[in-house]
């Protein structure tokens, strides 16, 4: 033992000094989740106090997280990169709503009223009406290349409903897709801007709409 600490040589993999510099990183892992969950958080409410009339700076996101601003570039490279990441989280809660609502109806056109419905409903609620406007605001000011434009939520909920174009018989779900979930979060953009909420009758006109695209072809 005495010679083995004189004469240290590397340990076998899975030794002592791998599991302790596992333990290090998993806890710099937490550490790590747990500010980029503040920073999230922070930003969002910042957002949403600011509304449509300033854009909040770095400086002000990291104080009501608080924490400093080396944590906010070692998770983000620039505001921007926050804003996209809050609108990449919301519209991964949202496409996940919408499947689990979709799971329960037995017809594709039952399915697609589902589509519908739960879009819209992000402007029901006052305050997740405000979140939503704030984030996608900030959000059409962020560029990520000339090629790929900012980042749209579009994309990801025409995934959702594609499928179900295929079983109304589009000849091209993927381009009908992306056409019905950019006449839908428009809809929903145009309430958000003018603080209103969806009727029953502006619902069954878009779902007749989308249904419509689908069918077309």
């Amino acid at each position: 033992m005495e010679n083995a600490i004189r004469n240290p040589r590397p340990g076998p993999p899975g030794g002592v000094a791998d599991r302790i510099a596992e333990r290090t990183l998993a806890r710099r892992g937490q550490d790590y989740s747990s500010e980029v969950r503040r920073l999230l958080d922070a930003g969002l409410e910042v957002m949403r106090a600011c509304g449509t009339t300033s854009r909040p700076r770095v400086a002000d996101i990291v104080a009501a997280a608080g924490l400093s601003n080396d944590a906010f570039y070692r998770h983000f490279a620039s505001k921007d990169a926050l804003v996209a990441a809050l609108l990449e989280e919301g519209t991964e809660r949202l496409t996940g709503y919408l499947t689990h609502r979709m799971e329960a109806e037995p017809t594709p056109e039952g399915r697609v009223r589902r589509w519908v419905e739960g879009i819209l409903a992000q402007a029901a609620d006052e305050d997740v009406a405000a979140a939503t406007l704030a984030v996608l605001w900030n959000a059409g000011s962020v560029g990520v290349g000339e090629a790929a434009g900012p980042p749209s939520a579009s994309a990801p909920l025409a995934g959702v409903v594609e499928g179900v174009f295929v079983e109304l018989g589009s000849t091209d779900p993927a381009l009908d897709a992306s056409l019905a979930a950019h006449a839908v979060v428009g809809v929903l953009s145009d309430h958000l801007w003018r603080r209103t909420r969806p009727t029953a009758e502006d619902t069954r006109r878009i779902v007749a709409a989308c249904l419509a695209i689908a069918i077309a072809t």
